[in-house]
């Protein structure tokens, strides 16, 4: 069976397939998941950014803040950039859908699937580094005698771990994108292949 709009019953009877309907439930699905991305990637670098806390250790005050944990920085960066880049695609996608354009652009197709593979390998970095250091502020590492951190600072690690789902969310979208746009490239090297091929 192909999906390319052409496929072959097992009675090798042709079968068309409507590709206009699939093609807009793509364009739809790869908006939706641009402009989430955009808003979660948002959510997270404000979650985080803006959260803070101050805590009096033996008459010192020690403020918690984020760039106190260089994987927050990492992460408050990746999904900063994240958002900004799935902001213009999320714009291109709208420019596309009120053109009624499909990509046919080989090149343009390569430089979108390849921008969403480093944005998708960037934010799973990001918030794997991210949950590896929350765990250990929670947890503490006993073996190395690093204490609970979450016990002294439980509103800093709690606005942290808001931030730490939401930028999961983005990442997990962004993997779907991958997955979209990468469908969206090499189906067209399957159309022409289709065409210029004859048994």
């Amino acid at each position: 069976m192909s999906y390319l709009g052409v496929g072959v019953s097992p009675g090798i009877v042709p079968v068309y397939h409507n590709t206009k309907v699939f093609d807009k439930r793509i364009r739809i699905t790869e908006l939706v998941l641009r402009f989430l991305i955009l808003g979660l990637g948002v959510l997270a670098v404000v979650l985080i950014v803006t959260d803070s806390q101050v805590k009096e250790i033996f008459s010192f005050q020690k403020k918690a803040k984020f760039t106190d944990m260089k994987a927050l920085v990492f992460l408050v960066i990746a999904n900063g950039v994240a958002a900004g880049y799935s902001l213009i695609q999320g714009l291109r996608c709208v420019v596309s859908m009120v053109r009624g354009s499909v990509l046919f652009s080989k090149p343009l197709a390569w430089a979108i699937f390849s921008g969403d593979q480093v944005m998708a390998y960037i934010t799973v970095a990001a918030v794997a580094a991210a949950a590896q250091s929350a765990v250990i502020a929670k947890l503490g590492q006993p073996e190395l005698q690093w204490m609970k951190i979450c016990d002294m600072y439980g509103k800093f690690c709690n606005q942290v771990g808001e931030g730490i789902a939401s930028a999961f969310v983005v990442s997990l979208s962004m993997v779907v994108l991958s997955c979209i746009s990468a469908f969206t490239l090499f189906r067209l090297y399957g159309a022409n292949k289709n065409k210029s091929t004859s048994w």
